[in-house]
């Protein structure tokens, strides 16, 4: 059973209908500004919370859907924006990670150290091969992020073998349309979410668009990361943090 403490911040899995409930609140407030999001997905995932020890309040939250191997990606949440099918020749465990947000009023970066100490213990433990799911953009403004999709364009794509097909109405192909633009490193990384900067520094990739999500207002690129593929110095860091 995970449960892990860092500092100020206590990460463990939803135990009761009302600790999900409190996740589907935040990620409401996170999300869509007030109310609850809920999705059909809830039911069978699993529910991470990060909450702050001492007076108990939720400060971050996301959903885990373990997969057996690639054939089953298609049961996935990311399977109803992206032709995944590439990635059915993944040949060992992956999980899903979803719905990731932390509470806007509170910045702390331990808050997201916890969170992946608490996804990395969760790796470990269940030999996951893939992690994978949506990083989101906040709003569906493509020009305002004009220089983080140049950059992952330039230095971030999936390999051919894995890379995601199209399969939503509405996307921004960047890679096609930036081809010739180069990023201001600077404002490329400022743009990114803070979830997305860290699959890229363990070696994380991006499919080629990204969706236009007018239901979260977001835009989402797909997101994998192989496990094997994390540089060691990283892998040490994340596990310290996991304990």
């Amino acid at each position: 059973m995970l449960a892990l403490r860092k500092g100020r911040y206590v990460a463990r899995f939803a135990q009761t209908p009302a600790d999900v409930r409190a996740a589907q609140k935040l990620r409401g407030l996170s999300f869509r500004g007030s109310g609850a999001d809920r999705d059909i997905f809830d039911d069978i995932c699993k529910h991470i919370l990060v909450e702050e020890a001492k007076s108990g309040t939720l400060v971050c939250c996301f959903r885990l859907l373990p997969l057996q191997d690639g054939a089953q990606i298609d049961q996935s949440y990311s399977a109803q924006y992206y032709e995944l099918s590439a990635l059915h020749q993944i040949d060992g465990p992956m999980v899903e990670m979803g719905r990731f947000c932390i509470h806007p009023d509170w910045k702390d970066p331990d808050i997201l150290r916890v969170a992946w100490g608490a996804m990395t213990r969760y790796v470990d433990e269940a030999d996951v091969e893939m992690l994978f799911g949506c990083s989101s953009f906040k709003g569906t403004e493509a020009d305002t992020y004009m220089d983080a999709f140049a950059l992952l364009k330039e230095k971030h794509l999936a390999p051919k073998r894995f890379l995601p097909r199209i399969k939503a109405p509405n996307v921004f192909k960047f890679a096609q349309k930036l081809r010739q633009k180069k990023p201001d490193a600077k404002q490329a990384l400022a743009g990114m979410p803070p979830l997305l900067r860290t699959y890229l520094m363990m070696g994380g990739w991006v499919s080629d668009h990204a969706v236009v999500d007018r239901d979260l207002n977001t835009l989402h690129v797909f997101t994998g990361l192989e496990i094997k593929a994390i540089p060691p110095a990283r892998k040490r860091l994340l596990r310290a943090t996991a304990g």
